[in-house]
């Protein structure tokens, strides 16, 4: 029997047998320990059914920002925004009417393949002003990776102007996760500039990480962009569109590749080719706009060093989730507990520890952003207009659903292997009797979509952190049914099994390296062969 073989078939009786030590645990657990029990207590009141899933610039949200400001009092922190602890951020929000917009493939003979939008195909809401119309060609990108650097170019040699590009997920094993994900964070951009209309996003079935059914009740919901035009990076017009993995063969009939094949290449990683398609992309787009606005919240512990003091650590966290949506086995509030009012109680609690702790040389600023699910708008916004001096702010450590759902044995940090933060990382984890994990998949992108990535991109070393795990494990497996079955759906609320103590470990674990380097009297630096030194060269 194969090793592939036997995990299969130990997978499900590991889980089961995590799964009922968990409950029997529970039955028989010992009360909570104060650090537990107020991270459970901020978690069950942002998650309940009152806070209606904080939905970005709703009156439900500055309900979960009242809540949050009282923490902040009750730890006796300074108020750090530009009114009292809020810096308010400006939005338009876009709502996309699906079963009123159309979509359809015209080959060149003119025959007519629909797209039934709502069904085999969604428009995206994020990003800027959707068109009111699109008719285009399209070309297939492959990975849409533009790394010449890198040696892996999709971009090269291809006319794009005026037309649709089609992407696949995915790229070369031989690049890292985080160099891919930043290249695909800029394409929107970069495609623009070259003339392109929109993108297609294509994912192999086995790359899946939300089911296609939820996919299209999540498109149901408003999307979001900063309402100064000046802070977009997508331009207007820009047209994103999503096709079931199951109708994505009939954009390449006639080409001589078939997505079956093309998806094989993806999945092993291998080099995928680029080649026009003989069709054009054609549809109308129903479209709403509304201007809104929505806070950040920043508080700070102020440092002791008179000179360091003047500098700061960020440590961050997302309030926002998703609202009142389409409803799923009758539930319709996306509480968004793990994701990510968990980050939230998170940063109160490392904000607590830090407070009754030795007072640290440099300062402390504890950021709640809003409008990550949007596009991590509220981190884009406070990193390029900060509420303390430009160039004062050392170093980001967040938190977006750690999923503390087995013990805490290894951390994963995305961003260690790009600046002197990794060392600082691997020296508490040592210290506290932890491993540092590896990323398990570096084709699903982990390292844009959390609001570190906006420091990131304004040169501040940063990192996330989340309960490690490795590929063909009980943990990988418990995690991936997690995202197939809670992530950004109704059931990520307060009736899930999450182990409490476990949590507050990692908590512990960020304190004490907030505190190191805090404390540290030079700065954090990008390491020599990081490809996001501000001075690195594309």
């Amino acid at each position: 029997m194969s090793r592939a073989t036997m995990l299969r078939l130990l997978l499900p009786l590991a889980i089961l047998a995590v799964a009922s030590s968990s409950i029997l645990a529970d039955a028989t657990a010992p009360p909570l320990s104060p650090a537990a029990s107020q991270w459970w207590a901020d978690i069950s009141a942002l998650a309940s059914d009152g806070m209606e899933g904080r939905l970005t610039g709703s009156a439900a949200y500055m309900r979960a920002a009242q809540y949050v400001i009282s923490r902040f009092k009750a730890e006796g922190l300074q108020p750090a925004g530009t009114e009292g602890y809020l810096q308010p951020v400006k939005f338009e929000q876009q709502l996309i009417d699906q079963s009123a917009s159309t979509l359809e493939l015209v080959a060149a003979d003119g025959s007519v393949t629909p797209l039934n939008v709502g069904r085999d195909s969604r428009i995206a809401a994020g990003g800027a002003p959707a068109p009111d119309k699109v008719d285009a060609p399209l070309v297939f990108l492959g990975y849409g990776l533009h790394l010449p650097k890198q040696g892996a170019d999709d971009f090269a040699g291809m006319d794009l102007k005026g037309k649709i590009v089609v992407l696949l997920s995915g790229g070369p094993a031989d690049i890292s996760g985080p160099i891919k994900s930043n290249a695909r964070f800029a394409r929107s951009e970069q495609l623009g500039k070259l003339g392109a209309l929109g993108i297609i996003a294509l994912t192999t079935p086995h790359q899946l990480e939300i089911p296609w059914s939820r996919q299209l009740l999540l498109a149901s919901q408003p999307g979001m962009y900063l309402a100064d035009p000046a802070l977009r990076e997508v331009p207007n017009g820009f047209v994103g569109v999503g096709i079931d993995p199951a109708k994505s063969e009939s954009l390449f009939a006639g080409t001589g590749h078939t997505f079956a094949e093309l998806s094989a290449l993806a999945d092993a990683s291998k080099p995928v080719p680029t080649f026009a398609l003989p069709y054009r992309l054609r549809g109308t787009i129903a479209v709403k706009h509304e201007l809104l606005s929505s806070p950040n919240l920043i508080a700070k512990l102020p440092g002791h060093d008179p000179k360091l003091a003047k500098q700061f650590v960020v440590v961050s966290a997302h309030l926002d989730h998703l609202g009142i949506g389409a409803p799923i086995n009758g539930d319709k509030i996306y509480n968004g507990a793990m994701d990510d009012a968990s980050g939230v109680a998170t940063v109160l609690d490392i904000a607590h520890r830090l407070k009754k702790g030795p007072k640290p040389r440099r300062s402390i600023l504890f950021l709640v952003v809003t409008a990550e699910e949007k596009g991590l708008l509220g981190s884009h916004y406070f990193a390029g207009h900060p509420t303390v001096p430009r160039g004062s702010i050392v170093a980001d450590l967040n938190f977006d659903m750690s999923l503390p759902l087995w013990p805490l044995k290894q951390v994963f940090a995305p961003g260690e292997d790009e600046s002197t933060l990794g060392a600082d990382a691997r020296a508490v984890a040592v210290a506290q009797g932890l491993e540092m994990a590896p990323d398990p998949l570096p084709d699903r992108n982990v390292f844009i979509r959390t609001d570190q990535f906006s420091f990131v991109r304004e040169g501040i070393p940063a990192l996330a952190f989340k309960f490690g795990f490795a590929k063909d494990t009980p943990e990988f497996q418990i995690e991936h049914e997690w995202r197939a079955n809670r992530y950004h759906a109704p059931s990520d609320d307060l009736d899930q099994p999450v182990m409490k103590e476990e949590a507050v470990k990692l908590d512990a674990y960020v304190a004490a390296l907030a505190a190191r380097v805090a404390d540290e009297d030079a700065r954090p630096e990008w390491l020599p062969t990081s490809a996001f030194r501000p001075d690195a060269s594309p």
